[in-house]
């Protein structure tokens, strides 16, 4: 497999860290869905996920499949390595 360069890797961790937060917000909203501080600190994950992703993906290419990304005119998805490949 080829050499990835540092920024990919740091890229990827930054998004599964605040992947992860959304993942429990979530847990913790569906118990406590009037927690306006927990709702706000979503909010700010997701818009950060956003970003990360749409950074991530013009550097590398296609990060998530059936829709969530728009492919290239090359279709790279499935060019790189897979995240749990790396």
């Amino acid at each position: 497999m080829k050499q990835l360069p540092d920024e990919y890797y740091h890229l990827l961790e930054e998004i599964q860290a605040v992947d992860f937060v959304l993942v429990e917000l979530t847990l913790y909203l569906d118990t406590h869905p009037n927690d306006i501080q927990a709702l706000q600190q979503f909010n700010q994950c997701a818009l950060k996920s956003k970003q990360l992703k749409q950074v991530f993906e013009s550097k590398f290419g296609m990060l998530q499949g059936f829709g969530n990304s728009f492919a290239d005119a090359n279709w790279s998805w499935g060019s790189a390595p897979w995240p749990w490949q790396v």
